[in-house]
């Protein structure tokens, strides 16, 4: 009977980035698998090339629920004079990469402490990993001015380091694990567990996560029932077999080769332990943000309590 009462409304659910991003996946798994359903939820699923278009899709009424970026929604989610939109579930604590250095490099660098007067590469100027590596400058003291960021995208950040172009780059998994396992690089910082993170920055955070808009969101049964499906996915994703879900899972999800099976094993840790987000977690995140590109001046940031709607979630878990 729950299930036919919650079918009456289908949830129009956008989600922010590549289907192949690891940090969004428990959300895309949650409606491969048909937990969405098994709920008793009708879901429409739609992407957007970048996080800010799903925060955009939120603040324009255009989507129920929004899977995107905590930055991503501070800097496009949110109106003057508009609705706040209310963080219903963490996903991760940081963009799932690695702070490496070149094994030429690895004896004079060995914490971020040595990165002073060095070349560092990441995807792009102004990705979403720029923030995190900011802070990891900051709290080791040095001055981003002190560094030469170059970009290179996503696949090249990880042949720069490879060939010496940079003395250390952020980068994805899987090819971060790849390139310490291979002895070409060494381990200066890894984002891929809450732990790592907060140890990396100096407190806990969030970076992906659900959102919904204050003034139009679904009902608190019908979120509860939507966030139990993601958490059965993240239980998915902890246990099966990564070649398992490759063979039943499309391709544009997966990708080509093994390339998903290498990524999964290398990103199961990231989530936030059963979706949950702290006052502290907020408050930590906005400070990282706005000490890496000031906000504008048009957006007023709430109180953390105020970002935060976890009602839902003490009801699903």
């Amino acid at each position: 009977m729950l299930g036919l009462i919650l079918l009456v409304q289908t949830l129009h659910v956008v989600i922010g980035g590549p289907p192949t991003s690891p940090e969004y996946l428990p959300v895309r798994a949650a409606e491969m698998e048909g937990y969405f359903t098994r709920e008793g939820l009708s879901v429409d699923v739609h992407s957007t090339r970048a996080e800010s278009g799903a925060a955009e899709a939120l603040a324009q009424g255009q989507a129920d629920i929004a899977a995107t970026s905590f930055e991503a929604m501070l800097r496009f989610g949110q109106r003057p004079g508009g609705p706040t939109a209310k963080l219903i579930f963490g996903l991760t604590a940081a963009p799932p990469v690695a702070l490496l250095v070149h094994a030429s490099h690895a004896e004079r660098i060995r914490s971020p402490r040595d990165l002073a007067g060095t070349r560092i590469g990441l995807t792009s100027t102004g990705a979403p990993e720029q923030a995190w590596l900011m802070a990891i400058l900051a709290r080791a003291h040095v001055n981003p001015a002190q560094v030469d960021l170059r970009s290179f995208g996503a696949r090249g950040v990880a042949a720069a380091l490879d060939a010496e172009e940079i003395h250390a780059g952020f980068v994805p998994e899987p090819a971060a694990t790849q390139l310490v396992g291979d002895g070409r690089a060494r381990l200066l910082v890894g984002l891929t567990s809450p732990r790592a993170v907060a140890e990396a920055v100096g407190g806990p955070t969030v970076n992906a996560g659900v959102f919904v808009r204050a003034d139009r969101r679904p009902g608190d049964r019908e979120l509860s029932a939507f966030l139990r499906a993601v958490l059965a996915a993240e239980r998915l994703l902890a246990t099966e077999p990564a070649a398992a879900l490759a063979a039943r899972w499309p391709q544009p999800v997966v990708g080509v080769g093994d390339v998903f099976e290498r990524r999964l094993e290398t990103t199961r840790s990231i989530y936030l332990r059963d979706g949950w987000v702290s006052t502290d977690a907020v408050l930590h995140t906005v400070e990282i943000v706005r000490a890496h590109l000031p906000l504008p001046s048009t957006v007023r940031v709430p109180p953390p309590q105020q970002l935060l709607f976890l009602e839902p979630l003490k009801h699903a878990r």
